[in-house]
């Protein structure tokens, strides 16, 4: 029976360490080469640098075939019903890689699809950055009860991810965001009954945490609310005077790209406490082992 990567929230905390362990295996044994001969199709409505080339030379480093599809090679749901076009690209690859826009078109396509689906991001949702991050964390030691995760920013699409992976497991996260920015509702009721706590305070949400972790204020498709958006976020910055709340030796994340001397200054990213680099590469393994489980 073929499995989908939806959303990080489809997957068993066994699941996750599995993905873990064949990360580090996959990074052991670079030669290996398990889809060889396979072939992936990168549906991508959404333009992208990091799941672009992380994908596609992830692809290829496992022996498959990455097929690279824009907005000038598919409109999904145009001339072509979406089912429709699932059901034929299933003839044609072994697995399909959608960045797009609303989180129904992945959902649609996945149902109507034979091969698995992996969702490399939506509106809603960025499961695969959220997977990365958690090994990232886990590959550090920092992935236990004990921790505290500091979120500070917008409650978007990779925070969302972030909640329901911390909800799987078993972290003690903090986000602080404006009260209009709160993750969506239908988050927040998966969430009920965990160690995650949704506030307005930067500075209550930072002070002793182990992990702090932002994101841009102005998302793809939200750039006509800049203006007021940066107004709003100015006091949710990561700076040298909101990082020294947290633990001295309190580990810095943002997924990428990062607007400097927004959401987070020049000083913090470049840091000795900064992981954003690490954070990045890892996107290419962790993407490499969900291949290989999804397709193996």
């Amino acid at each position: 029976m073929k499995k989908d990567f939806i959303s990080i929230w489809d997957l068993t905390p066994q699941e996750i360490y599995d993905i873990f362990n064949l990360t580090e295996k996959l990074k052991e044994n670079f030669s290996s080469q398990p889809l060889k001969g396979k072939s992936i199709a990168l549906i991508f409505e959404k333009p992208s640098t990091r799941t672009r080339l992380s994908f596609e030379v992830g692809a290829y480093q496992l022996g498959a075939f990455p097929i690279f599809l824009s907005l000038k090679d598919i409109h999904l749901g145009k001339n072509e019903s979406l089912e429709d076009t699932a059901r034929v690209m299933s003839r044609y690859v072994q697995a399909v890689v959608i960045r797009t826009f609303e989180q129904e078109k992945v959902e649609r396509f996945a149902l109507n699809s034979s091969v698995p689906v992996i969702n490399a991001l939506t509106d809603f949702l960025h499961p695969c950055q959220a997977l990365s991050d958690y090994y990232t964390l886990w590959k550090k030691g920092k992935l236990n009860e004990d921790i505290k995760f500091a979120y500070v920013g917008d409650g978007n699409n990779v925070c969302h991810s972030l909640i329901l992976g911390a909800a799987k497991l078993g972290i003690q996260m903090v986000v602080a965001t404006p009260e209009e920015y709160r993750p969506h509702p239908l988050i927040l009721e998966k969430i009920k009954g965990t160690k995650i706590r949704i506030i307005t305070s930067p500075e209550e949400a930072v002070k002793d945490a182990d992990i702090v972790y932002t994101d841009v204020w102005v998302s793809m498709g939200k750039e006509e609310e800049k203006e007021k958006r940066e107004k709003i976020f100015k006091p949710y910055q990561i700076n040298t005077s909101l990082l020294s709340l947290a633990k001295k030796d309190a580990l810095v994340m943002h997924c990428l790209p990062a607007h400097r001397g927004e959401e987070i200054t020049d000083e913090v990213i470049d840091s000795k406490n900064s992981i954003v680099w690490e954070q990045a590469e890892n996107r290419l393994h962790t993407q490499k082992a969900l291949l290989v489980k999804l397709l193996g």
